[in-house]
């Protein structure tokens, strides 16, 4: 029994022999040679869907991590005139997008080409050039079908046209190999040669639609306005050549009339000497009111076909309200990093070894490279980048005696970072001037005053002694605070002098010494940003209610104490601002929290006052 899972309906003829959708089916016609390359010369659409997603994911190409004298190296034979690696990559992968296919052959000095290219064997300085070969610069013979090598699918060997003319045989480990839009099942392809289609084999119409909707609409435009002139026994003068003549003559006068007094004169009388019935004018307008719309709409369905947004492919900026695009390119940008780390590194994966051995003589360990960021940074945003990069440097380098990564480890890779980024210029001129942290020598310590001759060594500085730490800060902004307790039902509060946050409160015994120095302004203020999580709750068994807010800057700083070998009394730290001792009477339900910024100056260092609420007075 044959069952058949399919919407019928006789009544209307759905999915029966008399539905109009019942003759639609996709056929594959190729488009030749020919065809795509006049697109790209002609189409100035066809080569904006060739051209920018590879100028897009090479255009900042990438950084290189690893020495700085290695870097040079590296980039130096990237840079090559013969080798001129980013731009080579660039036109074959337009190639390869324009035709299918397209392959970087990688040549060896001193080296036979029909012969598998081993990485680990070349030497520095053994890349001679790269060149970039279309699929019908070179031929595919005879695919490899065994699976458990690594150049399955791909031809056994190309053969290439020599210098004498005479075909010469190329290992697929020298061709560095790049595909259009790729075939997913070779068995239904209709090539056997190992090759994908091109890209505009299937936006190809979307294309044609939206340049030649453009082309319609220009050649509307001289006839946006059309005199017609109704002309009694119009069929009679045309009949014979004189009156043709006639007619010509007639209407070139009324013209030059028209030209010159910005007026058309017509004969008004009749067949028969009447006043009625002669020459009529009449104008015709073609209205372009949804024209641009519809040009519009073909541009877009093109770009979706593409795969590229409306504002990347026409350079344009974003209609409507509170439209930017930028969530548009910062897709686009995601999905043309996310080719590049799996299209274009996989196939540069065997060039790259090549090029790293070129310029080094070997292969060290711990070479990489990462793509350059594709979505530009505003100046604004490079400060911010800027500062919050030296910051996190500053914090992992630490106080004196407590850093967590070696100083001049850090130093490199942030010298390393600075040059890449381009935030610093000159920056590599200047250290190779004065050279690296590393390279500096050590300065030791002395004393302010040279004792006098006679006098014994000055004494080295011990550890200074441990006591008791209570680290707070003070709050600058507190009569704004103060009114706002005030306005929620607070009848006292904490005085204005004595409001503050808690750092620290070590009852074990510190070296101060030992706990460095907070890495904020150089005024020694903190700032909390308004708005957050803010929380009214009571704390404490004295009474206090108290303001919870958060802060990475105070709780960063709170561990690096106790890191330091300071102690704390809680489970856990929360920076908070103690409102009062006194707010019993106050329904904290009903307290809407302090929502301002909080603005809080340098640390103050003390040791532990056991007696400090006997001494407090709220106001």
């Amino acid at each position: 029994m044959q069952v058949i899972d399919s919407l019928k309906s006789l009544v209307t003829g759905l999915g029966t022999s008399k539905d109009k959708r019942s003759g639609l089916s996709h056929y594959l016609r190729l488009l030749s040679p020919d065809e795509l390359t006049a697109a790209y010369r002609c189409d100035w659409l066809a080569r904006k869907v060739i051209d920018i997603i590879p100028n897009d994911m090479t255009r900042e190409w990438r950084d290189w991590q690893a020495k700085g004298p290695q870097i040079e190296k590296i980039e130096a034979v990237e840079k090559s005139p013969l080798t001129n690696l980013q731009v080579k990559v660039t036109r074959a992968m337009q190639t390869a997008r324009l035709l299918g296919g397209a392959v970087i052959y990688i040549g060896i000095r001193g080296d036979d080409p029909s012969r598998e290219l081993v990485p680990s064997r070349v030497g520095q300085g053994d890349l001679a050039y790269l060149h970039v070969l279309s699929r019908y610069g070179v031929s595919a013979r005879e695919l490899i079908s065994d699976v458990t090598s690594e150049f399955y699918g791909q031809p056994a060997y190309y053969e290439v046209s020599g210098a004498s003319g005479r075909m010469a045989r190329v290992h697929p480990s020298r061709m560095v190999r790049f595909e259009g839009a790729p075939i997913l099942e070779r068995q239904f392809a209709a090539t056997s040669d190992a090759w994908a289609d091109s890209v505009l084999q299937v936006v190809y119409d979307a294309v044609l639609n939206a340049t030649s909707s453009q082309q319609h609409i220009a050649a509307l435009i001289p006839e946006a306005k059309t005199d017609v002139v109704y002309i009694p026994g119009l069929a009679g003068y045309a009949a014979s050549q004189a009156g043709q003549a006639k007619l010509t003559a007639r209407f070139g006068y009324a013209n030059e009339v028209k030209s010159m007094f910005n007026m058309l004169l017509l004969d008004g009388t009749g067949p028969n000497g009447s006043q009625t019935g002669g020459e009529q004018w009449q104008q015709k307008q073609i209205s372009f009111a949804q024209l641009p719309e519809l040009m519009q709409k073909f541009l877009q369905i093109a770009a979706a076909a593409a795969d590229i947004p409306v504002t990347r492919m026409l350079g344009e900026s974003p209609g409507g309200l509170n439209s930017t695009g930028d969530a548009d390119l910062r897709n686009y940008y995601d999905n043309v990093a996310a080719r590049q780390k799996t299209e274009l590194a996989p196939a540069l994966n065997r060039l790259d070894e090549i090029v790293i051995r070129s310029a080094l003589g070997a292969r060290p360990r711990g070479i990489y490279y990462d793509w350059a960021p594709l979505y530009g940074l505003t100046e604004k945003e490079r400060a911010e980048v800027f500062k919050m990069k030296a910051d996190a440097a500053r914090a992992l380098a630490g106080a004196k005696g407590g850093a967590i990564l070696p100083l001049n480890a850090l130093s490199d890779a942030l010298v390393n970072t600075f040059v890449e980024d381009g935030a610093l210029p000159g920056l590599e001129a200047a250290i190779e001037e004065h050279g690296r942290l590393a390279d500096q020598p050590e300065q030791a310590e002395t004393p302010d005053e040279t004792p006098d001759e006679g006098e014994g060594k000055p004494e080295a500085v011990t550890d200074a002694a441990p006591r008791t730490l209570y680290v707070s800060r003070k709050l600058l902004n507190a009569a704004e605070f103060i009114a706002w307790a005030k306005a929620q039902g607070f009848e006292t509060t904490t005085p204005a002098d004595e409001l503050h946050v808690t750092v620290a409160y070590s009852r074990t015994p510190v070296d101060w010494m030992k706990v460095g120095q907070t890495w904020g302004g150089d005024d020694g203020k903190l700032t909390v940003a308004a708005g957050g999580a803010r929380l009214v709750e009571p704390l404490g068994d004295k009474g206090a209610v108290v303001l919870l807010f958060n802060s990475s800057e105070l709780a960063w700083r709170h561990m690096s104490i106790r890191e330091a070998g300071a102690s704390w009394d809680h489970d856990e730290y929360q920076p908070h601002v103690t409102i009062t001792y006194s707010g019993q009477g106050v329904n904290l339900d009903e307290v809407e929290p302090y929502r301002g910024k909080l603005v809080f100056g340098p640390e103050v260092f003390e040791e532990i006052d056991e007696d400090w609420a006997g001494k407090l007075t709220e106001a």
